[in-house]
């Protein structure tokens, strides 16, 4: 069986350098995910961040979340809920604006942390950009242009805790979807697991590794790629034990970004090799909000027909 990608970052300074980049095309070209340790940011820092994410769950959280399972009635539920998660979020915005500070109930240290850590996620988020950009052949910078538009990239982070679910062979922690934006960094429990991946007809589980940062690519990484890379259904599975905890953060494209195949990807005037959309992203994010538990393709086909000279 084949084994999860895990790469470390730190061989990427060393002659290990062209066998690491090769891991990542290949986890791009066949996962969709990969997980990253040794990748700069400080075990202290997120040791802090998810003691902080924990405790404000436990005071600020929980309560809200046991009465809305209480209201639903979905703990005597007895047949498979398709419309609803058992997840508990709320989301903070860090570019093109913070909203960190609009958030009520979040304790100052809880703020300053997360802002500390937003910095040093943008900038792996970036890094990541170029190295993808390597292993494609493009130019360095590509993807940090395209995903500029006018006010540069959206990025923003889901907290989310997934509290014990007595059961969750009918409920969904979160229900399978691809990410619509663009390179996502997952900060995930390492004690509590529940991430899944699909993979050849399969469903994975994506192992929880101590301060590791799970990496998987969103729809705007296919549509640029023109299809090399794939952006990839994944799920979470509730538990009936632990509290997993999830700090899913989005970088994406601007919403005023302009995404299509980048043009060194499609052959020379062989307009049959361009397989994805022209688009602006705001007008795909439009869609996918109401389609986002559906599958890719047919969000794809749908900017194809209204595609327009962008």
């Amino acid at each position: 069986m084949e084994t999860f990608p895990i790469i470390d970052m730190g061989k990427l300074n060393t002659k290990e350098r062209a066998t690491t980049m090769n891991t990542i095309k290949d986890a791009c070209e066949n996962w969709g995910f990969f997980e990253l340790v040794n990748h700069g940011i400080s075990v202290e820092l997120m040791d802090t961040l998810e003691r902080l994410t924990k405790e404000h769950y436990n005071k600020c959280m929980e309560q809200r979340f046991k009465e809305m399972v209480a209201t639903k009635g979905l703990d005597s539920v007895d047949s498979e809920i398709s419309d609803l998660d058992w997840e508990s979020t709320f989301f903070l915005r860090h570019l093109p604006v913070s909203n960190i500070s609009d958030i009520p109930d979040l304790h100052h240290d809880f703020r300053n942390t997360m802002k500390e850590f937003a910095l040093q996620l943008e900038k792996l988020a970036e890094l990541l950009l170029d190295l993808l950009c390597e292993n494609l052949g493009l130019e360095k910078g590509y993807l940090k242009k395209v995903f500029h538009g006018s006010k540069g990239p959206n990025f923003g982070t889901k907290v989310s805790n997934y509290p014990p679910c007595p059961k969750p062979e009918l409920i969904k922690g979160l229900r399978a979807h691809t990410d619509a934006g663009g390179i996502i960094l997952l900060f995930q429990d390492d004690k509590v697991s529940g991430l899944q991946l699909l993979k050849d007809g399969k469903w994975i589980d994506v192992p929880p590794l101590r301060h590791s940062i799970v990496i998987n690519l969103g729809d705007q990484l296919e549509v640029i790629s023109n299809g090399k890379y794939k952006s990839v259904m994944h799920r979470v599975i509730a538990q009936t034990d632990g509290n997993r905890m999830s700090l899913a953060s989005f970088y994406n494209p601007g919403n005023d970004a302009v995404i299509s195949p980048a043009p060194a990807l499609v052959k020379e005037n062989e307009t049959s090799q361009i397989v994805y959309p022209k688009f602006v992203f705001d007008d795909y994010m439009k869609l996918y909000a109401s389609l986002k538990f559906e599958a890719k393709e047919p969000r794809f086909e749908a900017m194809k027909a209204v595609e327009s000279n962008v």
